[in-house]
């Protein structure tokens, strides 16, 4: 892995500066749109655009990269990801943010597109699964660094919104001045929706009110927090606990995934996050609670979503997976764009704790759909099933393709060792 990382540290520093900026605009937006009296519904759509945007950029980035190449997309949309980051203390007012959010959103999908693209070109086939890796973590790194950024200023100014902009301008330089050429780019083809409702039902209704936890945690963390008389640094540490727990029970969830009936897992794991989910709303617990809720629903919400595409591809020919797999994440982003605005509807109805409710239903409507489609269709014989796949919601379809071909590659190759061991 030392190899790998001294040939592909310029992306994977890119990468991760690239995350810190990303991890401190949301965050930070939440707590100063509290500072600036923006009600919580408007605040709830100024989160959806940023997942409109993004989910426009999946969709138009491609054709720009075939059109003009790689180098001048990563730069024009880097450059005007720095504009916005500091563009939004110049115009704190909920209409401007929103827009803004649309374009950061539509920016951030093009240049992970790029950055993902570039990284999986420079990997040989020996070493793109330990380069997928490394990604995963210098993302979770940068995620996590930016939750503590957010203590070194005072988000009522202008620094917080500076260091963002600043640190997604560096990110630029070593990956634009890496050796590594700029990566052939092939289009991804979607799957279409009847297909891919033919081949899982429970992949598309799961993977849809999945998106709209993921932007609700990912979203309103922040809104919630203030809404709940949080400061800065327990909404900073709460957003984390997110991101570590769902880091950390990818791995023991995936180890059960590749053993059993994966609707079970589904149910099983869907249904222990609306369990905690529901009594954070009822209880209102103490903070310390609080973070291990935060770490349990981030730990749920990430398995289940590398969980639906492995059960959606256990269906599928191996030629069909990345096609599957981008209408799976195409599905998803539909339902993270009404994520945040129903959750900010729900707080103005029951309060604050309307973020834990609104997470727990959805959990809820996963674990009991697996549970009928477990009535309808007799699960698969373990040989047939794909290889379960750590995947990250916020990798584009370059990524997960790229994990993909990976974890069937070892498949096969573990499948070819085993008689010769015998």
């Amino acid at each position: 892995m030392l190899l790998v990382l001294r040939q592909t540290w310029p992306l994977l520093l890119g990468i991760m500066l690239l995350m810190v900026g990303n991890g401190m605009q949301g965050t930070l937006l939440g707590i100063r749109g509290n500072i600036e009296g923006i009600d919580t519904f408007y605040m709830s759509l100024v989160m959806s655009a940023y997942f409109a945007g993004f989910l426009f950029g999946s969709r138009m980035v491609p054709e720009m990269i075939a059109r003009v190449g790689h180098v001048r997309v990563f730069a024009a949309l880097g450059s005007l990801i720095s504009a916005v980051l500091v563009l939004y203390a110049a115009f704190p007012n909920w209409p401007a943010w929103v827009a803004m959010r649309v374009l950061i959103g539509f920016s951030f999908s093009g240049v992970y597109i790029t950055a993902e693209s570039w990284l999986n070109a420079s990997a040989t086939n020996e070493t793109r699964g330990q380069a997928l890796s490394l990604y995963m973590m210098m993302q979770m790194i940068g995620i996590v660094a930016a939750q503590a950024l957010l203590n070194v200023g005072d988000p009522a100014g202008y620094f917080l919104f500076v260091i963002p902009s600043v640190l997604v301008s560096l990110s630029f330089t070593p990956i634009l001045l890496s050796a590594s050429p700029a990566p052939s780019f092939e289009t991804i083809q979607r799957m279409t929706f009847k297909r891919l409702w033919e081949a899982s039902p429970l992949g598309m209704v799961g993977i849809f009110l999945l998106g709209g936890i993921f932007s609700a945690m990912f979203g309103m963390a922040s809104v919630w927090g203030t809404a709940e008389g949080l400061n800065v640094k327990q909404i900073s540490t709460f957003v984390a606990a997110i991101y570590v727990g769902g880091m950390i029970l990818q791995y023991p969830i995936g180890y059960f995934s590749d053993r059993m009936d994966r609707r079970v897992l589904i149910a099983g794991t869907a249904l222990c996050g609306a369990v905690v989910m529901f009594a954070a709303f009822i209880f209102s617990p103490p903070f310390w609670l609080l973070l291990v809720a935060g770490a349990l629903i981030g730990g749920v919400a990430n398995p289940l979503y590398s969980l639906l595409i492995a059960y959606t591809n256990d269906y599928l020919d191996n030629s069909d997976m990345a096609a599957a797999s981008a209408g799976l994440m195409f599905t998803n982003g539909v339902g993270a764009v009404a994520g945040p605005m129903v959750t900010g509807w729900l707080m103005g109805v029951v309060g604050p704790g309307g973020f834990f409710l609104y997470m727990g239903v959805l959990c809820a409507g996963i674990a009991g759909y697996a549970v009928w489609r477990m009535t309808r269709r007799a699960a698969p014989s373990a040989d047939d099933t794909s290889t379960y796949a750590v995947l990250s919601p916020t990798a584009t379809a370059v990524a997960v393709e790229a994990v993909l071909e990976v974890a069937q590659e070892e498949a096969s190759s573990d499948e070819e060792t085993r008689p010769d061991a015998a």
